[in-house]
């Protein structure tokens, strides 16, 4: 049996053996560094998504609360949704009231502005801090000394009207055009289901067409080649016409001095009960609501060549406008739901004709239908009905109309239908909301 050397302490120290193990513990530790920094990144990563989720839809909820309710409303439905979206119990108080702000926002320069009593843009921000008691821990990098993460999200939504909503012809039906008519720049045409045209019409480049298959739209054998410009105003798309399911919302803050609705021309909360349903000019009282009630489906008539100036008309009649009316600075509205709730004589004018000038439009609101013969003109006024809306031959809205329709809007030939821009202020609108930040 061979006999065990005894190693000498140079032998030791000069030793090799278990090099390797002390390498393999440093690689380790690395191993363990790098693998935790993954881990603890794909953690708040994960975090951050969740924390954005939770402010963009607290700021969609308060935007959208906003449109008719106060700003304490309004926050409280931002702080209800990031409740449940980050319960305190898991997440503590991601979301403060002072963290939601309403305002306007500028896209040039991307800055939010903060506005007292403001519904056009909302700012919301969420956040996981140590400051807020509640960050977001770590686990392998503690080891490290690296014990929680920092994290603060933002988002913003803005408030928009859809341009065609503000100016053109708008109906969840079918859109039925007939001949001879123009469509001058930035006019727009849109029906839920599909438009239908006749020959001979001109639509200048900037006009809009849409339906939500272009291809749906219904044409002559002639196509194209009757229908100037057409073919490069088709756009296919669909929209929510929020506006015709707040009708009913809309007509009752009219009746309410001071309300959102109510017109800054209307100057005094003592209204006008009528005494008889034939309304001459002396019976209008300009700044004043004015209110009929009618009862065995009798009409509502104005009479002949009444000017309606600074007024506002509510009725559950039937409404007739005799031949000349002129509406400036004036909205009649009615809660009557027949296929004749609104008709007129010729030559019927909604807003005045000033060039496009600010103030001087005029809308009608139904939950009807409205029927018109020839000569409607429309300059900075809106017609709004959750039916149908008729028109006969030479329509003109050469400057500014907005013909919105939850049935089917019908006009015949000889129209002439431009963009304003301005003008129509008092128009009504439901906002539409997008995220932009």
């Amino acid at each position: 049996m061979p006999l065990l050397k005894l190693k000498t302490s140079r032998d030791f120290v000069n030793g090799e053996g278990g090099g390797t193990t002390a390498f393999g513990l440093f690689i380790l530790a690395a191993s363990l560094l790098v693998g935790g920094y993954a881990v603890d990144v794909g953690s708040v990563m994960t975090a951050r998504t969740q924390l954005q989720i939770a402010a963009d839809t607290a700021a969609h909820a308060a935007i959208l609360t906003r449109e008719t309710k106060s700003e304490g409303d309004s926050i409280a439905a931002a702080r209800d949704i990031a409740l449940a979206n980050m319960p305190a119990s898991l997440f503590g108080t991601v979301l403060r009231d002072a963290d939601v702000k309403f305002g306007q926002f500028d896209p040039t320069t991307g800055s939010f502005i903060q506005v007292a009593g403001a519904r056009d843009a909302v700012w919301v921000e969420t956040r996981q801090q140590a400051d807020n008691g509640n960050p977001i821990s770590t686990y392998l990098l503690k080891l490290v000394g690296f014990t929680e993460w920092n994290i603060t999200t933002q988002s913003v939504f803005v408030t928009y009207h859809p341009t065609c909503l503000r100016e053109g012809f708008v109906a969840e039906k079918v859109v039925d055009l007939q001949s001879n008519n123009s469509y001058v720049n930035g006019f727009c045409i849109h029906s839920n289901s599909y438009v239908s045209l006749n020959s001979n019409n001109f639509f200048e480049p900037g006009t809009v067409v849409s339906m939500p298959d272009k291809n749906d739209i219904e044409l002559p054998n002639s196509g194209f080649k009757t229908n100037i410009g057409l073919q490069e105003a088709l756009h296919s798309g669909s929209w929510n016409i929020r506006i015709v399911s707040r009708i009913d919302e809309l007509i009752a803050d009219l009746a309410v001095y001071g309300s959102r609705q109510m017109p800054e021309y209307i100057n005094s909360g003592i209204a006008v009960t009528l005494a008889n349903r034939n309304v001459g000019q002396e019976h209008l009282i300009p700044g004043r609501l004015h209110r009929f009630t009618c009862s065995g489906g009798a009409a509502l008539t104005i009479k002949q060549n009444v000017i309606m100036d600074r007024v506002v008309m509510l009725t559950n009649c039937k409404v007739k406008f005799e031949q000349g009316v002129v509406l400036t600075d004036a909205v009649v509205a009615t809660t009557d739901t027949s296929a004749q709730s609104v008709t007129s004589a010729a030559s019927l004018q909604v807003g005045r004709n000033d060039n496009c000038a600010v103030g001087g439009g005029a809308q009608i609101v139904t939950l009807g239908s409205m029927s018109f013969p020839s000569d409607l003109q429309i300059y900075g006024g809106q017609l709004l009905a959750v039916q149908n809306i008729e028109f006969s031959a030479n329509a003109n809205g050469i400057q500014g109309a907005a013909v919105v329709a939850g049935g089917l809007i019908s006009g015949t030939s000889n129209m002439e239908m431009g963009f304003c821009g301005t003008g129509m202020e008092n128009n009504f609108h439901a906002e539409y909301f997008k995220l932009v930040y």
